[in-house]
């Protein structure tokens, strides 16, 4: 038998087929990140075959990167140890006739990654346990070995790390917005608003800025209390985007208070956290 590909085989010095579609196949890849690829199967020449396949693909910029397993426990050892596998090429039947479907569930209930895209193969096909596997197990494809010619496991993978990108950015940017809602509740002032501008909370700091009770302020527009009309704050309220800029608030005693904030909006209630740094209240004169 021929001696098992390197654990981390990143080369890509083999040919595809040439009628893939060009546009996947970009020069300027080279110094990007390249997309990782965990091929589990107990039978090197799989690995050899689907690393020929995919050697040259292109993504996005990016090439792919080889990572190899021999039975489950060799596959959960890599993932442990590697956070930013794209796609798994699991095996059905490796150790054990389960070892690929115990992997598939260990990936997602031990190591709660449900991120990387799942595709089994199985060289034993059947319709009735194919429907089973996949009602029954978070995987994202199934394919008999026999049918993933080339151009479909060209398609699969391009088709998976396009999904793999869309889920790790919407990841990306729910952590930026969780952190950011951590700054904003810890910060010395700030207030949630909501989509008619109203104020859903406040917290003691913006109270003791007003100098006026919780209970006076939570309903009360905000509009109302700004120096100038923040035509683009609210705007902003209104599409659930984030805005900064400066504001001018006037406390109950009638003082006027130079703020920067910072608008974050949310998919909960309230809409959006409103944070705010306080300069020093400058005193005016009131008249009528």
């Amino acid at each position: 038998m021929d001696a098992k590909p390197g654990n981390d085989d990143a080369d890509s010095g083999w040919l595809i087929d040439e009628d893939l579609p060009a546009e996947e196949h970009q020069a300027d890849s080279a110094n990007a990140a390249p997309w990782r690829i965990l091929i589990v199967d107990d039978d090197v020449d799989v690995h050899v075959v689907t690393k020929f396949s995919l050697s040259n693909t292109n993504f996005q910029g990016r090439r792919l990167s080889f990572l190899h397993a021999y039975n489950g426990a060799e596959a959960l050892a890599v993932l442990r140890n590697n956070h930013d596998i794209a796609i798994v090429l699991l095996d059905v039947i490796m150790e054990t006739n389960h070892a690929g479907l115990q992997v598939a569930r260990q990936i997602r209930e031990q190591l709660h990654n449900h991120l990387v895209r799942i595709i089994l193969r199985t060289g034993q096909p059947g319709q009735a346990l194919e429907h089973s596997i996949i009602v029954d197990y978070d995987i994202n494809d199934f394919w008999c070995k026999t049918d993933l010619t080339t151009r479909k496991l060209f398609t699969t993978v391009i088709t998976s790390l396009r999904t793999y990108a869309s889920l790790a950015e919407a990841e990306q940017r729910l952590v930026h917005a969780s952190a950011a809602l951590a700054r904003a509740h810890a910060a010395p002032l700030h207030i949630g608003l909501r989509a008619d501008g109203a104020i859903d909370s406040a917290n003691d700091g913006w109270c003791a800025l007003v100098q006026a009770p919780r209970e006076q302020l939570l309903g009360l527009p905000l509009s109302g209390m700004l120096a100038q009309p923040q035509q683009a704050l609210f705007d902003a309220l209104t599409d659930r985007q984030a805005w900064a800029g400066d504001l001018t608030v006037h406390d109950r005693t009638g003082a006027s208070h130079a703020l920067k904030a910072l608008l974050i909006s949310t998919e909960q209630d309230p809409l959006a956290t409103l944070l705010l740094s306080a300069a020093s209240p400058q005193k005016t004169d009131q008249h009528g």
